[in-house]
């Protein structure tokens, strides 16, 4: 398909499914129930055929579309896919039907409106995902609000107005401010050079000898703002655990495995080439945010008595080791931030899967009210166990990987911070199986021991995430095989920029990294506007 739009395709494919399902009518869930399953297996099938066909090696964005959208603004629909934005692609594709057939049994009401709002929310996450343009990766950002808050509100659980509410405010803000220091940025690239433009690319390729330092570090403090309150990290990170506790499993299942990696995407997506000097500068504020967070995240978890919270809060966790991974500015430390991002929709997805099979048994999720679950569902209890071994980051499963790449790559340049956040390693095994011994283990009595086994239908749902988590914590060289050569070329780049020099324990050569310039990308980006 080498005209084929693949990219468009992926994007808009939801959306159109959504549209369809308003002309079914409201009597007839399970066809609104088809449809949106029909399209979300659609959407993963055109990622798989991205991820096969996706060159191996190739640093530089693939399948870019580039359309002409708003003229008198500069904006422009553009369209890419490179070895980092490519597993986010997919394990959003793959964590959407998942995701609704967690839902099929319980959401009883308003079925379509639900169905129709989740797939809305598919198309901002890839829209964001996929985005070259800063304007159009604002829109994506902003539009994904909207179908988020109104699945919590609609379907949440009983505080779930406030929790919908907080959500809302808390990205609102980071995003107004993205959207001034865009404005900016883009603004003072036509005073400088006549031509309005907001391609990342050719402000990239402009931007370092355009802004001053002080100019760029206060337009990275209004990127790093909305990043770091979706990401989330430490002290923004309040909203998370009422969003988790409130969401249905649909929502959390997303929310934890995709939507809070879209800080984190952010930084690594946009920090490096636009604000290279700054994000060398801050670096050392980053690693402190991260090692911060790695150790409350783990602390407040082990306080936690509702399983979900503990989850939740276990994801501040995980989510500052990919800022310490990318914080390091090595190349093994955004490997490991990168697979992070991959291998922990798996793991979490499993774990908020599985807290919602038995949220649908007993109606609760406090672990005091829970107890010796293993004797009358023990297949339901494995699954946990597998689950919780991939999420502590047990060798064997890719939560290992990627917590050791991060770590080794700050190790190599920031050793007394890799030391300290290593510490959050043993805290997780601590809380995980705290956790595991009280809810699982000792003598069921009263509605515990009257708990039904997961069915086939549950088994089919965790299944492909744990099987997926234990593949690439084996054999992780196909995702790391594509990563690889983008973080290259991302820290190749940065060195060009800038004074920074990464350690290199095995000799890399930044003037090797196989990619193009920041001078040839933008001259490639102009010639697809003309």
């Amino acid at each position: 398909m080498p005209d084929f739009p693949i990219l468009t395709a992926i994007v808009v494919t939801p959306i159109i499914g959504s549209a369809l399902m308003t002309l079914i009518p409201a009597r007839r869930p399970e066809i609104t129930r088809i449809v949106a399953l029909l399209f979300t297996v659609a959407t993963l099938g055109l990622s798989i055929w991205l991820l096969w066909n996706f060159k191996v090696g190739d640093p530089n964005f693939q399948y870019v579309e580039n359309y002409e959208w708003i003229p008198g603004l500069g904006a422009r629909f553009i369209l890419g896919v490179d070895g980092i934005s490519i597993f986010m692609v997919v394990i959003t594709a793959l964590l959407m039907p998942i995701g609704l057939l967690a839902s099929a049994n319980h959401v009883d009401h308003r079925v379509k409106a639900f169905f129709g709002w989740f797939l809305v929310l598919e198309t901002a996450i890839m829209g964001i995902f996929l985005s070259l343009d800063l304007i159009g990766f604002f829109v994506f950002w902003e539009f994904m609000l909207v179908p988020m808050y109104f699945l919590i509100q609609g379907w949440g659980h009983d505080n779930r107005r406030y929790a919908a509410t907080k959500f809302f405010l808390y990205t609102a803000v980071g995003s107004a401010l993205m959207l001034a220091c865009t404005l900016v940025l883009g603004f003072l690239h036509e005073a400088s050079t006549g031509l309005l433009t907001f391609d990342f690319r050719i402000l990239a390729a402009w931007g370092f000898g355009g802004l001053s330092i002080t100019t760029e570090t206060i337009l990275f403090l209004g990127f790093m703002a909305a990043f770091a309150i979706k990401a989330p990290l430490f002290p923004f990170h309040t909203w998370l655990p009422d969003v988790h506790t409130e969401a249905p499993t649909a929502g959390s299942v997303v929310l934890a495995g995709v939507i809070i990696k879209m800080g984190a995407y952010g930084f690594i997506r946009f920090s490096f080439e636009l604000f290279p000097r700054a994000t060398v500068n801050l670096a050392p504020l980053l690693l402190i945010t991260a090692v911060i967070g790695i150790l409350y995240g783990s602390i407040v978890a082990a306080m936690q008595r509702d399983l979900k919270r503990l989850v939740a809060y276990s994801s501040v966790a995980h989510m500052g080791f990919v800022i310490l991974g990318l914080a390091s500015l090595t190349v093994i430390g955004l490997n490991g931030a990168t697979f992070i991002m991959v291998s922990h929709p798996l793991t979490t997805g499993a774990l908020f899967l599985i807290i919602g099979f038995i949220y649908e048994r007993r109606h609760t999720r406090q672990i005091d009210e829970l107890g010796g679950i293993w004797k009358p569902a023990p297949v339901l209890t494995a699954l946990f166990i597998m689950a919780m071994f991939a999420g502590i980051g047990l060798p064997g499963f890719s939560g290992f990987v990627g917590e050791f790449l991060a770590l080794a790559g700050t190790f190599i340049s920031q050793r007394p911070y890799a030391v300290i956040a290593a510490v959050g390693v043993v805290l997780a095994a601590v809380y995980m199986l705290w956790a595991f011994q009280r809810v699982f283990t000792g003598k069921p009595t009263g509605e515990n021991a009257k708990m039904t086994d997961a069915t086939k239908r549950e088994i089919l749902l965790v299944a492909p995430l744990l099987a997926l988590s234990l593949f690439l914590g084996l054999y992780p060289k196909p995702v790391l095989e594509r990563i690889e050569p983008t973080v290259r070329q991302k820290i190749a780049l940065l060195e060009q920029k800038t004074d920074y020099r990464q350690k290199r324990p095995h000799g890399f050569d930044s003037n090797k990294f196989g990619g193009e310039s920041y001078k040839d990308l933008a001259k490639k980006a102009l010639k697809e506007q003309q």
